[in-house]
């Protein structure tokens, strides 16, 4: 008869067999409980006590050495070794460090109980002198069951007082303490809760729910009700139960900013990294920017550090209709004298361009052969320089073809020096009108 289970996952199943043969607590996680029950109703015997994970990793590489190396080999020989698959992987790394292994000593632990919660009383009931009497005698007969180890006889009794006085914190932490003796450490841990909600400094409730804690495994919340129960109301027993549970709950504890500190350092190499890529694109931009832009006649002026603030500026629609107008017809400057946006660009302009004159008007006597336009603008009719230039232009400045987005007719044709149509060479004073002629 064929096996109904495909080859694929027979092969996981006696994966997961080795794991259980090397650390057979493994069944004791609550997921696998089914697989459990399956082994013990078969007359096996599970180990007490939560699996050893370090040997179970050791199982695992030996089940899947050769599929992990295959896969290694695979995974090198596609990245090629390369830097950038190198950081992507460097954050696995703390996952394989010896330092973040959390061993504990869990000897003593139990195995959680899931019965049904147990009667809690009416909290809103407000008892008669009559039933506090009645509680409290059962309260009694529930301490002496107790004494005589009749554990199960000293919960009924418990809840039977509790139903009479469900306002006694003490009755819920002694029933909770009866239930530590039944191996019951979650029933108890609820009996605690409401005593502590009745009774917020209640140190027997945090004595009893710090030691079913501990039953659990749960270190830190033992450590911390133990410790509260001493400082409540110091008592031997639970100062023991204290020095037993501080080793691993200090464990787990370091453990903890351990792997807190290292999540901090994988976040700051994460954002040095991006930070990293986002120069370096932005310096690759720049270049490519740089390379596209130069080797040729066109491009913007060059206006020393108020070049930027410039070209950003002739992006504005306002500021570019005035450009227009203004080497249209210099003239129409004295339009802008009181537009503080117009006249701060022009006297950028000025200041900056170095040209003898500003764009547009014939410069001043001492500046031969420059260009006397503004990139992508025919020039206005001014005053004749000494040595007119013979470039083709219409227009700009003196190796550029014209401002961005302000063709003008024959835009760009004169490169070069002399190149603008009207040069301002003129010879000391006999140059066209200046910006601060125009004040």
């Amino acid at each position: 008869m064929e096996c109904p289970i495909n080859d694929a996952e027979l092969g996981k199943l006696k994966t997961f067999l080795a794991f259980c043969q090397k650390t057979p607590q493994l069944l004791n996680l609550p997921q696998l409980a089914f697989f459990k029950s399956f082994i013990e109703s078969l007359g096996g015997k599970v180990p007490e006590g939560m699996p050893d994970f370090e040997n179970l990793a050791g199982a695992a590489g030996a089940a899947a050495g050769g599929t992990k190396t295959s896969s290694s080999a695979s995974a090198h020989s596609t990245t090629g070794g390369s830097a950038a698959d190198s950081t992507t992987d460097a954050p696995e790394v703390p996952d394989s460090d010896p330092e973040s292994d959390l061993e504990l000593d869990n000897e003593g632990c139990v195995e959680p109980d899931s019965e049904p919660d147990q009667p809690m009383g009416d909290a809103s009931k407000e008892p008669t002198e009559e039933e506090f009497d009645q509680a409290n005698d059962l309260r009694s007969q529930a301490a002496s069951a107790y004494g005589e180890q009749k554990y199960d006889e000293a919960v009924k009794l418990f809840t039977e007082a509790i139903q009479l006085n469900p306002k006694s914190a003490l009755y819920y932490a002694k029933r909770g303490q009866a239930y530590l003796k039944l191996q019951k450490p979650n029933a108890c841990i609820r009996d605690c809760d409401r005593a502590l909600e009745i009774n917020p400094d209640s140190a027997t409730a945090y004595k009893f729910r710090g030691r079913a804690n501990r039953l659990l495994g749960r270190w830190e919340e033992a450590a911390k009700d133990l410790r509260q129960a001493c400082k409540l109301d110091f008592d031997e027993e639970a100062d023991e139960w204290l020095k037993e549970v501080t080793p691993n709950a200090k464990k787990i504890e370091q453990h903890k900013q351990k792997q807190e500190r290292r999540r901090k350092e994988r976040e700051l190499r994460e954002r040095q990294e991006r930070v990293r890529k986002a120069q370096e694109a932005n310096r690759k931009a720049a270049e490519e920017g740089a390379a596209a832009g130069g080797g040729g006649a066109g491009g913007m002026p060059d206006f020393g550090g108020a070049g930027a603030d410039i070209f950003s500026a002739f992006r504005d629609p306002e500021v570019s209709a005035a450009m227009k107008d203004i080497f249209a017809n210099p003239a129409n400057i004295s339009k802008y004298t009181n537009n503080p946006k117009i006249m701060n660009i022009i006297m950028k302009m000025y200041s900056q361009s170095g040209q003898g004159g500003f764009p547009g008007f014939p410069g001043a006597g001492g500046a031969g052969g420059a260009g006397g336009g503004f990139p992508g603008f025919p020039s206005a009719a001014g005053g004749a320089g000494a040595d007119a230039g013979a470039g083709a232009g219409a227009g700009g400045f003196p190796g550029f073809a014209g401002f961005p987005g302000f063709g003008g007719p024959d835009a760009g044709a004169g490169a070069g020096a002399g190149a603008g149509a009207r040069p301002g060479a003129g010879a000391g004073g006999k140059g066209g009108a200046r910006i601060d002629d125009l004040d």
